[in-house]
């Protein structure tokens, strides 16, 4: 899982916003792995994030298993020291979200809204992504569930072993 993610974070370097695309500067500075989840560092401008890939992912139209094609989906937390973003969640889906639609993210008994843009996904406030990231550390697994503007349903499960070492580790080298 190591290097694929790699490979997927090679090219990738979230700049600003989440609203705002990757620029294509390549990041391959990770700099630790945690059981699921890697933690990457950035200079100019600083950020840090820690990113994991699904353990498993089911593509669903009309109740039926459709297979369709997807490019990366990813769950980050995100510090940027020079934008105060401490700690901001942030999701790929692979596609474009349906407009106008949210994802379900259930980690537990507890379950979040995150807004959408284009392909990504994150929650209304920095209050939101604190609750996210203490829910994450007490979780086993995040599901988030979406719907593309294809209408596919989207079911996608990341595995938090490794998630608590990752977040903290890219909010202390980010001076989060």
């Amino acid at each position: 899982m190591a290097s694929k993610l790699a490979r997927v974070i090679a090219g990738l370097c979230l700049a600003g916003m989440a609203t705002t695309a990757f620029a294509q500067e390549q990041s391959t500075n990770r700099v630790a792995a945690n059981t699921d989840w890697s933690v990457f560092v950035e200079d100019n401008p600083t950020e840090c994030w820690s990113v994991s890939a699904p353990k498993e992912t089911v593509n669903t139209r009309d109740g039926r298993v459709v297979a369709v094609r997807r490019s990366d989906i990813l769950l980050f937390v995100f510090y940027r020291p020079g934008a105060n973003v401490k700690g901001q969640v942030t999701f790929t889906g692979g596609y474009p979200f349906a407009p106008g639609s949210t994802v379900n993210l259930a980690i537990g008994d507890n379950e979040f809204e995150l807004f959408t843009e284009g392909e990504w996904a994150w929650p209304a406030t920095p209050a939101d992504d604190a609750k996210i990231i203490t829910s994450m550390k007490r979780g086993a697994s995040a599901v988030l569930t979406a719907r593309s503007a294809r209408g596919t349903q989207t079911k996608d499960t990341f595995s938090l072993l490794g998630f608590t070492a990752a977040v903290e580790d890219a909010a202390k080298r980010c001076g989060g």
